[in-house]
């Protein structure tokens, strides 16, 4: 049996008339950038996430790099963020000219440690350039939202939410429900094929409920220009295009319903790590049924044996996996003018050496899940003889 990480085949079959009928439209209008469905795209991501304002941008990476330069942040200071994430998340401080700050992820679901970003704002011998904090809600899981909200509070600092893995992922705060990305300045969004919400090719998103920053980015966008070749500042050509709306608002409609197969096959995962006697050898995610875990990746750490070997265990039965991260972003080359060290971040080090991601989207089938964690058990098996 074959079972891939990911398969958009599935999803687009169902999808396939609805789509090719959008897309048509798109071509017979002949308007392909910033046209009616970036609008009501961005309209019902407003709506979905009960944000003031979202901005389609042409990626997920854009996404952060424009809304870091629309904060105003000025040459040389620092951002806060983890280094257990997408190399995007660090560079787009870096080619803002800016610097990163790391701080170590938390054991229990790889978040940034908010106790160590609290005692850098309190201690950092240079605190007073610290102006900016990307958290990231990692994997799809998002991270305390009322705590971060308090951080924001507490320090005036700037919270540049990374949503790139969890739209939908929410939380309640007194009583009210709160979606990831909304509690920041601005949150941003990736719709890379591959997300809760993918395209069929690269784009992204900026949401904030803060009208004047909101006004900033869509000149940002643009190169600058409120007005057509009337320059307020030196922008980017970052604009999300009318065939991936097109696409996007299609499945917007359905992201509730792919979030709750996200959730039902991460119970079946753990039903079956526990069948088989794997509790003792897998670290799995907590199975979340109130949504603040909306499953982008279903990524486990091996508690014993080799991951690499059962990375290539698996390839050999067919079942495609992926490591999300294998290095740090303080291990990168282009970083190491920062000065970390390799074991400056152990938690982070460790997640590095034995976490993979398995086999998760909402048309995955039990028995191919069944399949997966029977060669789980196989390699186990092989191991202890």
């Amino acid at each position: 049996m074959k079972v891939p990480l990911f398969d958009m085949t599935r999803q687009y079959e169902k999808l396939r008339k609805e789509i090719l009928k959008n897309l048509d439209a798109v071509f017979t209008s002949g308007r392909v950038i910033l046209g009616d469905n970036v609008k009501m795209l961005e309209e019902n991501v407003e709506k979905f996430l009960n944000t003031k304002n979202a901005i389609g941008v042409a990626s997920g990476s854009d996404a952060l790099l424009v809304a870091i330069k629309a904060l105003g942040f000025e040459k040389g200071d620092y951002i806060i963020t983890t280094p257990y994430t997408f190399f995007a998340t660090a560079s787009s401080i870096t080619r803002n000219g800016l610097k990163p700050i790391f701080v170590d992820i938390t054991e229990k679901d790889y978040d940034v440690d908010l106790d160590k970003v609290e005692d850098i704002l309190q201690n950092h011998p240079e605190k007073e350039k610290i102006k900016g904090f990307i958290p990231v809600h990692l994997f799809g899981k998002s991270m305390n939202l009322k705590r971060l909200k308090e951080i924001k509070e507490k320090y005036g600092i700037k919270i540049i939410e990374d949503n790139a893995q969890a739209i939908g992922a929410r939380e309640k705060i007194d009583g009210k429900e709160v979606y990831a990305g909304t509690v920041g300045d601005v949150g941003t969004i990736s719709f890379f094929p591959t997300k809760n919400l993918g395209g069929y090719g690269d784009g992204g998103m900026i949401i904030t409920d803060n009208d004047e920053l909101a006004s900033r980015i869509r000149k940002l966008r643009v190169h600058g220009a409120a007005k057509k070749y009337h320059h307020d500042e030196v922008g980017f050509n970052s604009r999300l295009d009318e065939v991936q709306a097109a696409i996007l608002k299609i499945k917007l409609k359905d992201l509730e319903k792919y979030i709750e197969k996200r959730i039902e096959k991460a119970e079946t995962y753990k039903k079956l790590f526990k069948k088989h006697d794997l509790e003792d050898k897998i670290k799995y995610p907590e199975v979340k049924t109130d949504k603040s875990h909306v499953y982008h990746q279903y990524v486990v750490e091996l508690k014993k044996g080799d991951r690499d070997r059962l990375k290539d265990f698996l390839k050999e039965k067919g079942v495609g996996t992926s490591i999300y991260y294998p290095v740090g972003l303080h291990s990168q080359e282009c970083f190491k003018d920062l000065g970390y060290d390799e074991n400056d971040f152990p938690l982070t080090q460790h997640a590095t050496k034995t976490t993979l991601a398995l086999p998760i989207f909402p048309e995955l089938k039990k028995k191919e899940q069944e399949y997966v964690v029977e060669n789980i058990k196989k390699y186990f098996e092989g191991e202890e003889k």
